[in-house]
């Protein structure tokens, strides 16, 4: 018996679902079906003489996507790419496809959601129309997983795995039980043939991928891609990566010939280069895998008109910023406690990484007291409850990262830089506390 909601299999009739909680939801499974699959074994071999890997890996064609992947494509892997409607998904895809038929052969990208003359002109427009690029509307996983065995692709991109479904299966297309088994199917056909298979999934109103995440732990790769519909850029994300780390990113700006790669991140998250000398405004670097982003934080502290003073952020963590707060009022002396608070970070970036906890710090210290930090000055440095500046890792990347940019200061933990001469024209101070980061600057 399995339930028809969410795929579990129970030897017997129950009435509930421990799975998912559905009533009367089992069915009789499809005699022999489950003994059919368990008869396709093959004997156990030495780890040792199993041999391919990352000499076999696929390049996407995008050096940005190849990052987040460890290197590009690996043979018979499930990727799994999420991110909220319109932000690009399809389009990114599109041009994979088009990159991958262009240097190694056959695609079969699988269009659910979409009619076959809506993604042709989708594709004449990013230019991504190949003839080595085969498209099939198709919705049905076991004669998708037919077709794969015939054309024998390189890369299958299905597009969306809400949209596919198992006629066998007594569930609407996209219900839990649907996406499951779907996703199952096509991670087998990508295992068993070695073509690697991307997914495009939907995510809920949380952001989360819709499935819920047992979909992700069946998969090798998952991938969102971030960003504000009224900002140019995209942030492509790894939060789960067997193959490489899930700590890259991969930056894109969305034109009207597609997503086009940013070699230089941090231009984009500073309004025009180093921002001038102007109360709240302070310059702090995160490093996101290997690259160093410097990002422009901005900060407004106000008399509140109100009983309770508010706490607003953008991009960065609303816990960090109001520990901050508290750290200025009793370490310092500052006097924010009926204050209302404001701290965005600029262009649509979000910072989650404790080494800009000191460029929070000071960014708010700077519009209380209305005084402005030297130009071109870079701020990093983690705080601690006591008001120590702690170390920061990869603090020599982002100093170059800064000096290259033509900053000309820069203010570090103290600990956390010792010993060292400052990197080509960029003078380092080191403190050890707030109050001595704040007496430094003023």
């Amino acid at each position: 018996m399995r339930c028809r909601e969410c795929g579990y299999y129970s030897p017997r009739w129950m009435g509930r679902c421990p799975g998912c909680g559905a009533w009367q939801s089992f069915t009789d499974e499809a005699e022999g079906g489950r003994k059919k699959a368990a008869t396709k074994t093959e004997p156990p071999r030495p780890l040792s003489a199993v041999t391919g890997g990352e000499g076999k890996r696929i390049g996407t064609g995008l050096a940005e996507l190849d990052r987040v992947l460890g290197g590009g494509i690996v043979p018979g892997a499930a990727v799994l790419i999420g991110g909220d409607p319109g932000i690009g998904k399809s389009t990114l895809l599109l041009q994979v496809a088009r990159q991958v038929a262009d240097r190694y052969g056959d695609v079969l990208y699988v269009a659910g959601e979409e009619s076959a003359l809506q993604v042709r002109l989708r594709a004449e427009r990013l230019g991504a129309v190949h003839d080595r690029l085969l498209l099939t509307a198709e919705t049905d996983v076991d004669v998708v997983a037919a077709l794969v065995g015939e054309v024998s692709p390189r890369l299958v991109v299905v597009d969306s795995i809400q949209t596919v479904f198992r006629s066998g299966l007594q569930a609407v297309p996209g219900s839990l039980g649907q996406v499951r088994e779907c996703t199952l199917a096509l991670a087998r056909v990508a295992k068993e043939t070695g073509v690697p298979v991307f997914l495009v999934g939907h995510v809920t109103k949380e952001g989360m991928l819709a499935g819920p995440r047992v979909v992700e732990h069946i998969v090798d790769a998952v991938l969102y891609l971030e960003g504000e519909r009224h900002q140019a850029f995209r942030i492509l994300r790894g939060v789960k990566n067997r193959f490489g780390s899930t700590n890259e990113i991969g930056v894109f700006e969305m034109q009207s010939a597609g997503l086009v790669e940013v070699t230089n991140p941090s231009s984009l998250f500073l309004s025009s280069g180093a921002p001038e000398a102007v109360p709240g405004s302070v310059v702090v670097s995160a490093v996101e895998g290997t690259r160093p982003l410097l990002v422009e934080i901005q900060a407004l502290v106000s008399s509140s008109g109100y009983g309770t003073p508010r706490r607003m952020t953008a991009g960065v963590d609303y816990n960090r910023v109001v520990l901050m707060a508290a750290v200025l009022e009793k370490r310092v002396g500052l006097e924010l406690s009926n204050q209302d608070l404001y701290v965005n970070a600029v262009g649509g970036a979000r910072l989650s990484e404790p080494a800009v906890d000191l460029g929070i710090a000071v960014a708010l210290a700077s519009s209380f007291r209305d005084r402005a930090l030297p130009p071109r000055t870079l701020v990093v440095g983690e705080v601690g409850l006591t008001g120590e500046v702690r170390p920061v890792p990869a603090l020599d990347k982002r100093l170059r990262e800064a000096a290259k940019l033509g900053f000309e200061a820069a203010l570090v933990p103290g600990e956390g830089y010792p010993r060292r001469g400052p990197e080509a024209g960029l003078r380092v101070h080191g403190v050890r506390t707030v109050g001595e980061a704040l007496q430094l600057l003023s």
